[in-house]
């Protein structure tokens, strides 16, 4: 599998697809250690070697199955990148309930915000014995939406120490949001960002502010919930399709509808699409898909590996259902 090295941290080399393990935290339902294990094996197996995580997924259970799974390969030849923002707190007394923000496990824990940099550091050490490795390639701050201050000046100056004592790699942030993601690139000294849903077959809103930015400035960009939370997923859209993680519009399942009908006429599925639009730009180097099992990761790799006609995107463009960037063909 193909492999692009971070501009700024050329050591560190991303393969095209990425493994995103909030599945192994559990979301939505359960998944089983087995199940994890097999996953990160079928994915390992296809030339998978990044994988993303956080304390935030499952309260920590995702960082431990993920460290377990990779734990008997060799460290060089994998990339690992978790998140922080979000401490953990112990919370016994509410150990009884479910956990009340999407995953499938006990409340032992509360989440608490925290971009200083004393919880920076908290939750670095936290995540280094979780997943029992000697350090992180790449960490993100995990959602900073509504904490830029803290963010920017406390968050990252504790992360850029980390980085020159080498205890991370790389650093940056992952957001649903791209505006702010652009922000950090123009105002701060990151290596690497990572932008949920913004920059999709169906909107691409990071074209306008993050990708030129990280592009002049020579800043990776990782592309997450590239199939819009589920909008983008099937061959073809459902009236129940999920977008942002809530119903769909009826407007937008019908425009994905409309690009999974051109894309048809090229032998292409709407979600081997969505996975080749999104590398054509040049600032991206790699895309995370979340995987929950063995079959999930083998599929999602046969979708990666699809080429897609440059045709397609002509027609796409032709038809008004896509304003495709500059960049390298998919």
């Amino acid at each position: 599998m193909m492999a692009r090295a971070l501009p700024r941290r050329p050591q560190l080399r991303l393969t095209e697809l990425g493994f995103g393990a909030a599945q192994g935290g559990n979301l939505y339902r359960t998944t089983t250690d087995e199940e994890f294990a097999s996953a990160v094996d079928a994915a390992w197996k296809a030339g998978v070697r990044y994988f993303d995580t956080a304390p935030h997924y499952g309260l920590g259970l995702s960082e431990r199955r993920l460290g377990a799974a990779l734990r008997q390969r060799p460290r060089d030849e994998y990339v690992v990148s978790t998140k922080v923002g979000r401490l953990l707190v112990p919370s016994p007394q509410d150990a009884h309930l479910r956990d009340s923000d999407g995953f499938d496990v006990p409340a032992t824990h509360r989440r608490v915000w925290d971009f200083s940099r004393d919880g920076v550091l908290r939750s670095i050490e936290a995540s280094l014995e979780r997943t029992g490795l000697d350090r992180i390639d790449i960490v993100y701050l995990h959602d900073p939406d509504d904490h830029w201050e803290q963010a920017a000046h406390e968050a990252v100056p504790a992360l850029i120490d980390l980085r020159d004592q080498g205890v991370v790699g790389a650093i940056g942030a992952g957001m649903n949001q791209s505006a702010m993601l652009a922000r950090f690139v123009r105002e701060t000294d990151v290596d690497v960002m990572m932008c949920a849903g913004r920059y999709t077959l169906l909107e691409q809103g990071a074209a306008a502010d993050l990708l030129p930015a990280a592009e002049n400035r020579g800043v990776g960009v990782v592309i997450a919930g590239v199939y819009n939370s589920g909008l983008l997923s099937r061959d073809r859209p459902p009236a129940d399709a999920v977008y942002n993680y809530q119903q769909a519009p009826a407007v937008l399942i019908e425009r994905a509808r409309r690009i999974a009908t051109v894309c048809e006429t090229y032998g292409v599925t709407l979600p081997q699409a969505a996975l080749a639009f999104v590398r054509r730009h040049p600032a991206v180097v790699s895309t995370v898909v979340g995987v929950r099992n063995e079959a999930q990761a083998v599929e999602t790799v046969r979708r990666s590996g699809i080429v897609v006609p440059e045709e397609l995107w002509d027609d796409l463009a032709a038809a008004g259902l896509l304003a495709v960037p500059p960049g390298r063909p998919a």
